[in-house]
């Protein structure tokens, strides 16, 4: 069956760097747009980041404002996983991280989580002194 699998959270201090990776198993994902999630405790899950596939061999990163710049995300097609490098990490970037694998059309498709039909289990991220 299809599964996705998160690793490489952690605690971490402000400022410092962690990167996220996401396996993929089940079936090939090249046509799918993959992205990533997040929720912190008491809040809703908001959108992070995603490589949304656009035909052929066209794919659009796309990125929350709050991440743009200190936040990218990457896919490995052969490999079938994903990953997140984070750097410049503030504490309010901490939550449970969800990679998730869907069809989004279009920009504002891939930062709505109805847009994505598998999901991981979450990784969490810590950022603190």
């Amino acid at each position: 069956q299809v599964q996705l699998v998160e690793s490489g959270g952690g605690l971490v201090q402000p400022g410092g760097s962690l990167r996220l990776s996401c396996a993929a198993s089940g079936r090939t994902f090249s046509t799918y747009g993959m992205g990533w999630f997040r929720q912190a405790p008491g809040k809703e899950r908001e959108f992070v980041a995603a490589i949304r596939w656009a035909g052929g061999r066209t794919y659009y990163a796309e990125y929350a404002d709050s991440v743009l710049g200190r936040f990218t995300i990457s896919r490995d097609y052969a490999k079938n996983t994903m990953s997140l490098q984070m750097n410049s990490l503030k504490p309010e970037d901490t939550a449970d991280y969800y990679c998730a694998a869907g069809t989004p059309a279009s920009r504002g498709q891939a930062q709505l989580s109805s847009a994505y039909d598998y999901w991981g289990q979450g990784t969490q991220v810590t950022v603190s002194s």
